[in-house]
């Protein structure tokens, strides 16, 4: 018996968009002197919220909350190569 891991690709455009322009804002501030040495982004994985319970998924990575599988949302992979890169 074969066991294989469907692969979703779950596109949070919006997010990405979000997580850019933080990043270019933080970047721009440094090159005109301003010491920003970090970056906390929230939230890393969808969990449960108490405004909305499971409803609302504000995570990076995606989790199939009955597998408790997870999965790279597109948002996480620009994080991850913008960090890589060291690059905005």
């Amino acid at each position: 018996m074969m066991n294989y891991q469907k692969t979703l690709e779950i596109h949070d455009t919006e997010r990405t968009s979000y997580i850019r322009k933080h990043l270019q804002a933080i970047a721009e501030l440094n090159e005109q002197g301003v010491n920003i040495s970090g970056y906390y982004l929230w939230s890393f994985m969808d969990n449960f919220e108490w405004a909305f319970g499971y409803e609302k998924r504000f995570g990076i990575v995606y989790v199939d909350f009955e597998s408790q599988q997870r999965m790279l949302k597109d948002s996480a992979k620009f994080y991850r190569d913008t960090i890589l890169a060291r690059e905005v």
